[in-house]
């Protein structure tokens, strides 16, 4: 049970009430034990360290739990994004973000997740189209948005790939990565490339993750509020990955030293 005179218990049971409308002594488990582990550490402590919103911290969960594809979870999270304030139109923007990293099939795994809350809240579907730029401008305003923060490093990275596969590969994620992604509507660049950082922590992918970072940078989020994101990642996807994302970060702010 949770005892409101402790000072974590009160804080886990304030947070937890804010997601999910209800008391955590009222929440049903065949293992109470471990479930107050859970939400201790979870809303207790993560919750109330680093410089994030509540309404960013179920936006970053509802991410990393997408990226594993914890689905049940992202059930319930997603209703919580969405009673402290994340809109419908910011959270698909969230999903359709994923797609680049974790491909199409789990993509659409948690958009039929998020289309089945929308009709369990009497939400109309399909929802407002996001789609700002014609086909035959995906790649001009792809590298308009690419370049400023990336330069041709994607171009060099994939020079030496045989076949001119690199080549393409590059304008194909230039297109669909930047230009189909960044230039839709409901989130700006600067939460979105926030969001891809914390795809490549759930993923574990440390070679990327670099200049991501740089780039999360340069489109505005502070070096602190990434350490934040990184540390709200850790009860969904491990220490382990929360870890060695933090050290590459580390790496990223001497560089900028």
């Amino acid at each position: 049970m949770f005892d409101p005179k402790n000072e974590r218990d009160k804080k886990t049971i304030d947070v937890f009430q804010q997601i999910f409308k209800m008391n955590p002594n009222d929440f049903k488990s065949n293992d109470p034990e471990f479930m107050k582990i859970l939400q201790n550490y979870i809303f207790g402590d993560i919750c109330a360290t680093g410089e994030l919103t509540i309404k960013e911290r179920e936006m970053i969960t509802c991410i990393c739990l997408t990226t594993i594809q914890a689905l049940p979870q992202l059930k319930a999270h997603i209703n919580g994004a969405l009673n402290v304030g994340n809109t419908p139109l910011e959270i698909r923007e969230a999903i359709y973000t994923c797609f680049s990293f974790i491909g199409f099939p789990r993509t659409l795994n948690a958009i039929e997740v998020f289309n089945t809350i929308m009709k369990e809240r009497k939400i109309s579907l399909p929802l407002e189209n996001g789609k700002t730029i014609k086909d035959e401008e995906r790649l001009s305003k792809g590298k308009e948005i690419q370049e400023p923060v990336l330069g041709n490093a994607l171009d060099k990275m994939l020079a030496n790939v045989p076949g001119k596969i690199g080549e393409k590969t590059a304008q194909f994620i230039t297109e669909t990565y930047f230009g189909d992604t960044f230039t839709r509507k409901f989130l700006d660049h600067k939460t979105r490339e926030l969001i891809n950082v914390v795809i490549l922590i759930a993923l574990g992918n440390t070679a990327l993750l670099k200049p991501h970072i740089v780039s999360a940078i340069k489109f505005g989020n502070s070096k602190e509020k990434i350490a934040a994101t990184m540390l709200q990642c850790a009860p969904y996807v491990g220490a382990a990955n929360a870890i060695s994302a933090m050290l590459v970060l580390t790496d990223v702010c001497k560089d900028m030293k």
